[in-house]
């Protein structure tokens, strides 16, 4: 078998949503240089549903892939829904990650909550704060 799947190798060779947004609605950005993986997510946000999200991502092919296939999964969708993106179903829509880039895909959920998370912040918009991770104790976050 074939250590990555033929949907890892293509959204690491074309991905998908590449690039920023100008004045985006939020931001989220987690990794730090230590594991050598970072990840920044921009939405475009109306009427509560992410109309445009782009990323950049400096790491691996895995942490490319996530990040390209977890824009796809969210885009279009009510904030609800990307906030119920799991790291597993984002190694499930890639035909699986190997167990040691599984923390990749954590990644990709980690910054589209904080994206999600800095709308809501710098739009005075109320929500539940235990829908986000604490990044104090989060090995990926550099907070």
């Amino acid at each position: 078998m074939a250590l990555y799947s033929e949907k890892v190798m293509d959204h690491f060779t074309n991905p998908r949503n590449v690039g920023v947004i100008e004045n985006a609605d939020g931001v989220g950005e987690v990794g730090n240089a230590r594991c050598g993986d970072i990840m920044k997510i921009y939405l475009k946000i109306e009427n509560d549903v992410i109309v445009d999200v782009k990323f950049e991502t400096f790491g691996c092919g895995s942490a490319i892939a996530s990040s390209s296939m977890a824009t796809e999964m969210i885009k279009g969708k009510p904030l609800s829904e990307a906030l119920a993106l799991t790291n597993k179903a984002v190694a499930e829509a890639l035909d699986g990650l190997p167990a040691h880039k599984l923390h990749c895909s954590v990644l990709a959920e980690e910054a589209i909550k904080k994206a999600v998370q800095n709308y809501y912040d710098t739009h005075g918009i109320e929500y539940d704060h235990a829908l986000f991770p604490d990044c104090s104790s989060c090995e990926h976050c550099g907070h």
